[in-house]
């Protein structure tokens, strides 16, 4: 374990200046190679023009020594080449993570635009997701996996017992700085195509009938076509052989719609396995003290091979049955069943290893979620856990800030919401922070039930689930107005007040799309309906009429209100 006593910034400066200067010795390392490369290619074609002109046909045996060096300096060249991509990411992963420390990350990362729901009761209201969103700015995952479950977690509030595990776990992972490194530096530059259904349906399908019979069938018949090339070259003719030849086609025909099957279902779950492979390797030999992560260590034993290993046999697999795409090597390899042997190979490993891809997925998946969340815990050590307290609805941030601003830019602002104080009517000018404080009330909330640091001094709350009316838009294709829309998510809210967890209701200028009387009626039946059914909430209003149901709900609400001023010719809020 890495404990980094520098600051965020400096450690990640530090690196970043480690990491550019690792790219640059390495880009010169490999153009010296590449020089030296080029070098013995002139040396063995002087040898063999030297020899052949001045009849020395000694100097030929010079070619071997050039050769062997010429093979030694391949491998070292393709090796510096790995060397300098995976350096690369490493300057990518830590400008990444200034950016975020500088608040220029819009724009720049993973938006989640494919989790984007009209229908979801927040998601929208709070930018959860798209450009600048709090998904772009969490998500570090490398696989598509990993982006799931981030986004799962953060569209649905975690039970208090599954909080306090993620907070544990996040808390061992955040000062592991190398290992969280190595974790993103896996496969290129852009994500990983992994669809985590597609592979998981894939391991699971029923398995071939007859596998076995198919295998042995074409080891012997690819037996059979080397001892005819053998009979032929030793001189005994070739009738043995094109009698193999025959039975082969005849056979390969017969073969092909199974083979066909199989390459037709593997192709699209197949792709980054490598990626996939790596990152469970690093999960393998990582030890860990925290309950939710050695179990899901645990999770990954298996009898035999570890899940990395047996991953990296299918995807060496499906790499050699990929060679059967060569134009030039196709018709050579034909007569040995290269293409059915090595279907029928990632078929025997389907069925022996398939069923256990979607825990391994799954597995993946949340310890990049957690390292996405331990990453924001790392970047900004003032943000604490909040206390889930079990019981009745509650909500108490103390100097709450939004997570998506700068903190030279944050307002922080005191909430408390419980079973006694169960609204708060939110009053103000134009531009003076409302809709502010409710996406910073949401947006905490949020975080908060999916296990992530908090943007506050201190945040209590119970289990609550959350429901938004912000960013309500109509809808001309559905035929549905502004006012039909927002009454339509109020509705929703109030559907949700039925299930197991409280609410917590942010509504932003409450009923806006119809006239000022019907309005306050409205408006105070939906506020009253929503808190004598246990939901607790914040909503902003420009009709001041609005915020006479204080005086009728007496204790259960109060009135809050954002004042503005002019202080040297500007208006401060």
């Amino acid at each position: 374990m890495n404990n980094h006593i520098n600051s965020p910034h400096a450690e990640y400066e530090k690196r970043l200046q480690q990491r550019r200067t690792q790219v640059t010795l390495l880009a010169n390392n490999f153009r010296g190679i590449g020089l030296l490369r080029i070098a013995l290619l002139i040396l063995g074609a002087g040898l063999i023009l030297f020899g052949l002109f001045r009849h020395q046909t000694q100097l030929l045996w010079g070619l071997i020594p050039v050769a062997i060096a010429s093979l030694i300096l391949l491998a070292i060249h393709q090796n510096i080449f790995r060397g300098k991509r995976v350096a690369e990411r490493a300057v990518q992963f830590y400008e990444q993570g200034l950016a975020r420390l500088k608040g220029q990350w819009a724009g720049t990362g993973e938006a989640g635009e494919r989790y984007r729901n009209g229908q979801h009761p927040y998601a929208e209201d709070i930018d959860l997701f798209g450009k600048g969103s709090l998904f772009e700015m969490l998500c570090t995952a490398r696989t598509r996996a990993g982006e799931d479950i981030l986004a799962s977690w953060l569209m649905a509030p975690a039970k208090p017992e599954e909080i306090q595990l993620r907070q544990a776990a996040i808390t061992e992972i955040r000062p592991r700085l190398d290992w969280r490194e190595q974790l993103a530096l896996h496969g290129e530059t852009l994500r990983s195509g992994v669809n985590p259904v597609a592979l998981s349906d894939w391991g699971k399908q029923a398995p071939l009938p007859n596998l076995q019979t198919y295998r042995l069938l074409t080891a012997l018949l690819c037996a059979a076509s080397l001892v005819g090339l053998g009979i032929m070259f030793a001189g005994y003719g070739s009738i043995f052989l094109m009698i193999v030849l025959v039975v082969n086609s005849i056979v390969g025909l017969w073969l092909r719609p199974r083979v066909n099957s199989i390459i037709a279902a593997v192709e699209p779950a197949s792709r980054d396995l490598k990626l996939l492979s790596e990152v469970l390797g690093c999960l393998e030999t990582e030890q860990f003290q925290t309950e939710k992560l050695v179990a899901l260590k645990a999770s990954l034993a298996t009898k035999g091979l570890p899940p990395s290993r047996q991953l990296g046999q299918l995807y060496r697999l499906i790499t050699w049955l990929d060679a059967r795409m060569n134009q030039l090597f196709r018709p050579v390899s034909a007569p040995f069943f290269w293409t059915s042997q090595f279907a029928f190979a990632v078929e025997a490993w389907r069925v022996r290893s398939g069923v256990l891809i979607e825990r391994w997925i799954t597995v993946v998946g949340e310890i990049e979620a957690l390292s996405a969340l331990a990453n924001y815990s790392y970047e900004h050590p003032a943000d604490p856990f909040a206390e889930i307290v079990e019981g009745a609805a509650l909500y108490t941030g103390e100097m709450l800030g939004h997570p998506l601003l700068p903190e030279e830019k944050v307002v922080r602002t005191n909430v408390h919401l419980d079973d006694e104080m169960r609204l708060l009517v939110v009053s103000g000018s134009n531009m003076s922070g409302k809709s502010t404080l409710l996406r910073t009330v949401g947006t905490n909330a949020v975080l908060a039930l999916a296990g992530a640091p908090v943007r506050a001094n201190r945040l209590q709350l119970s289990p609550l689930q959350l429901g938004a009316s912000i960013r309500i838009q109509d809808n001309l294709r559905a035929g549905a107005s502004l006012f039909y829309a927002e009454i339509t998510r109020l509705r929703q809210l109030m559907e949700l007040t039925g299930q197991s967890l409280p609410l917590l209701f942010i509504i932003d200028e409450i009923l806006h799309g119809t006239n000022s009387h019907d309005r306050r009626i409205g408006s105070e039946a939906v506020l009253r309906g929503l808190v004598e059914r246990g939901a607790i909430g914040l909503v902003t209003t420009h009709d001041l009429a609005l915020t006479n149901i204080v005086g009728e709900e007496h204790s259960r609400a109060r009135n809050v209100h954002f004042e503005d001023h002019l202080e040297n010719g500007k208006m401060t809020f």
